[in-house]
């Protein structure tokens, strides 16, 4: 991936998704994580994919296979899961399409690892050890790079920019500033 910041984005409406959007590249952020949460996910990533070419749109939440197909279909272009499926796996992979699955132990990077997967989403990293777990998880696992996401925010996001396992940071907050500034022209 070459974006140093997911914003990971919740459209509950797809009459959102413009606003969001916007807000987001007027940031200087060209990238979005759509999550699979809501009712309109597919519809607002099939949206995103037409009318925002410039920008990278991928899906988020991704559970299972048949969630990735969907997500797929509307042209997501990299794929990210709170844990790790091997039916998303397998997909993306057939499909040439960057898969990024939450790992946070030992036992899942080791089976990412098997999947052919060296970035992983390590979420929730506030709650599983941040900064440190990820610098003690590099040192059995040199390969893999990490993106963390959960309890990330400004107050950290140097810190684990500055960590050279660190692919990106991934975050919902990048939406809220986007929004904010927004708001504020």
């Amino acid at each position: 991936m070459n974006e140093k910041y997911i914003p990971v984005v919740v459209i509950k409406e797809l009459g959102e998704t413009d606003k969001i959007l916007t807000a987001l590249r007027n940031n200087g952020i060209t990238c979005a994580e759509i999550t699979f949460r809501t009712a309109c996910a597919k519809e607002a990533i099939a949206y995103a994919v037409k009318n925002y070419p410039d920008m990278t749109i991928g899906a988020g939440t991704v559970i299972n296979k048949a969630q990735c197909a969907e997500a797929l279909e509307a042209g997501a272009t990299f794929i990210v899961s709170p844990g790790l499926s091997v039916g998303v796996a397998e997909l993306c992979r057939e499909k040439k399409i960057p898969y990024y699955p939450g790992c946070v132990t030992p036992t899942e990077i080791m089976q990412a690892l098997e999947l052919g997967i060296t970035t992983v989403k390590f979420f929730p990293a506030g709650v599983y050890g941040g900064l440190s777990a990820m610098k003690a998880l590099s040192a059995p696992f040199p390969q893999i790079r990490f993106i963390p996401t959960g309890g990330v925010d400004r107050s950290n996001i140097d810190e684990y920019l500055a960590f050279d396992k660190v692919e990106a940071i991934g975050g919902s907050f990048f939406v809220k500033e986007a929004l904010e500034k927004q708001a504020q022209k």
